[in-house]
């Protein structure tokens, strides 16, 4: 049998997260798991996958009872629970060795399980509808899905992501996502230009596009940033965020060199006041947004769509994509 705290030991990275989980001052939290004959349906309020149920409710015996799964549950929902809701606060779930087999691979899986009663309460206590709730934390199936894309198998790929769901700093309104957090360089530099007084540090909000929720289409996300202007003077009303801003590879101002003028990729881009050009490679990230599959030779893509065609042959004339950031005042 695998020693699960050797493995983890093993590690650098890992060692660090448990000497840092281990030394947290605090009382003991509740890192309770759903009863075996309830999870079923837990996890299909998650959006999780049909593929991950069965395998979930068959290894719940050996993650809800073991004491070292036990225990490392319990020392990273009180590293999440530190801060809740701060942003930037918490301490991350890690990805755990393949090695540690089904129970590693899902272990952020059973970390944020045992965080859906603290996460919903305090969605409560700042009076969040019950639908924005679920919406927001379906991003677990969501990402769940993703890495069985990925890698044919379940679990979680980015970890890290869902800590922000489930320590209350991001929610869905409608197509888009919304982190909460604070204006850093890029986009600080823009504002300035533009006459704006935002300087780093100052509060804003992180905008996010979810996989597997249909198109980028102009009214989706002008609802989206209506729901979003409604939503947190409500229940941020302390904050003031003024401004969103988006950092991804869709706002690489090249896409206007292949996409037609009507597209919702241009049509996404045009919601920004200014989006000013990345200058990091991400031909790699690109293509696994588009394709599903960073690994794919450059002269092996697909050109069935607009957006594959533009991907492939601006690769194929030896370019890179360097993505964008740009933002919009609320």
């Amino acid at each position: 049998m695998v020693d699960v705290w050797e493995v983890l030991r093993a590690d650098a990275e890992l060692a660090k997260w448990l000497t840092e989980m281990e030394a947290l001052e605090g009382p003991e939290v509740d890192a309770a798991l759903p009863a075996a004959d309830e999870l079923p349906a837990v996890l299909l309020d998650l959006a999780v996958p049909h593929e991950d149920v069965n395998p979930l409710v068959a290894l719940w015996g050996e993650v809800a009872g073991d004491p070292v799964w036990s225990r490392l549950r319990e020392l990273s929902v009180r590293g999440l629970m530190r801060d809740l809701g701060v942003p930037g606060g918490g301490v991350k779930v890690p990805l755990l060795p393949a090695e540690l087999g089904a129970a590693g691979r899902y272990f952020g899986v059973t970390v944020f399980l045992a965080m859906l009663p603290h996460v919903r309460a305090y969605h409560r206590a700042l009076g969040i509808p019950a639908d924005t709730s679920r919406r927001t934390l379906a991003d677990l199936g969501r990402n769940m899905a993703v890495c069985r894309r990925l890698t044919g198998r379940g679990g979680l790929l980015v970890p890290y992501w869902i800590t922000l769901h489930f320590r209350g700093e991001l929610y869905q309104l409608g197509r888009l996502q919304f982190q909460l957090g604070t204006v850093r360089s890029a986009a600080a530099a823009s504002m300035a230009e533009a006459g704006r007084t935002e300087r780093v540090g100052d509060p804003c909000l992180h905008l996010h596009i979810p996989d597997f929720s249909g198109p980028l289409a102009p009214g989706a996300c002008a609802g989206s940033l209506a729901a979003a202007r409604e939503f947190f003077p409500r229940h941020y009303p302390a904050v003031g965020f003024r401004v969103a801003v988006c950092e991804s590879w869709l706002l690489d101002p090249q896409l206007r060199d292949h996409l037609p003028a009507h597209s919702n990729i241009i049509g996404f881009q045009d919601l920004f006041a200014r989006i000013t050009p990345g200058d990091e490679d991400l031909d790699r990230t690109i293509v696994r947004f588009v394709y599903g599959d960073a690994d794919t030779p450059f002269a092996e893509l697909p050109r069935r769509t607009s957006l594959e065609r533009a991907v492939a042959g601006h690769l194929a004339a030896g370019r890179h994509w360097h993505g964008g950031a740009g933002w919009l005042a609320l």
